[in-house]
């Protein structure tokens, strides 16, 4: 469900509060279809509820739960990568030191 990087955006646009689609697709700039496309499965898990208003339909998160979520994802992917940072510094700092010493 979190496997795809618009999916993702909207849940985070979504934790502001409900939006239109219009202006999710504004925000995203992705083709309509494939945002319907990522929004039908949002709202097959039931992660996000749609209403529609007329010709508007308007999405928001389904609970609190899925912010608490994207909070804790959050913090799992910032130890990662701050882990990668760390890793490619000390590569980048080797292959430096590699290149200043001669042959």
């Amino acid at each position: 469900m979190l496997g795809h990087p618009a999916r993702i955006r909207v849940l985070e646009l979504l934790q502001d509060g409900p939006l239109p689609v219009r202006d999710l697709l504004a925000a995203i700039e992705i083709e309509p279809s494939s945002l319907s496309q990522q929004l039908a499965v949002l709202r097959r898990s039931g992660i996000v509820t749609a209403t529609r208003g007329g010709s508007t339909v308007v999405y928001e998160l389904a609970g609190g739960d899925v912010a608490e979520l994207l909070l804790s994802a959050r913090r799992v992917l910032s130890v990662l990568l701050s882990g990668r940072q760390d890793l490619l510094a000390s590569l980048t700092e080797a292959t430096e030191r590699a290149e200043r010493e001669p042959r």
